[in-house]
């Protein structure tokens, strides 16, 4: 079977044009990105360092992408966002609490904090609305990443 040269060389091409038509289909009738619109509300996906005790929760739609971290205050603790885009602004609340403005920190309208006097109790979820280009984006996403502060207080 494998002494025909037409069979061998089936054998390697086919594999090849399967990868070939694979791209080419996704590019005919994928989804092509769109530009944001003024006005309307997008959904941030939350990346899989939200989901465990990495320190950090990164969010992203497009070209947006938003790092949520944490930082220990002598006076509680203090929630940082980090974003790839200048923000228009940012109110994050903690699972049934009230929205809290963040306040743009010495770092220009990419930096953003919240001041909290406690750690979110295990489980919380975090919720998140960011303004940037005329538009919104939000994001509810757990706080499995701020395990590793909760233990111990400052």
């Amino acid at each position: 079977m494998f002494s025909n040269r037409h069979v061998i060389i089936a054998l390697l091409v086919a594999p090849l044009l399967s990868i070939g038509a694979w791209f080419a289909v996704g590019q005919l009738v994928g989804e092509q990105p769109q530009q944001a619109e003024a006005g309307s509300d997008y959904p941030l996906l939350a990346k899989s360092n939200c989901r465990y005790d990495s320190g950090r929760c990164e969010l992203a739609n497009g070209d947006l992408e938003l790092e949520i971290d944490v930082q220990a205050l002598a006076s509680g603790w203090q929630l940082r966002l980090l974003a790839s885009h200048a923000l228009e602004g940012a109110v994050m609340a903690i699972e049934g609490g009230v929205p809290q403005p963040m306040h743009s920190s010495d770092g220009g309208p990419q930096q953003w904090v919240l001041t909290l006097p406690a750690m979110p109790a295990e489980g919380a979820r975090l919720q998140l609305v960011a303004a940037a280009g005329g538009s919104r984006y939000y994001a509810d996403t757990g706080s499995d990443f701020l395990q590793r502060y909760r233990s111990p207080q400052p």
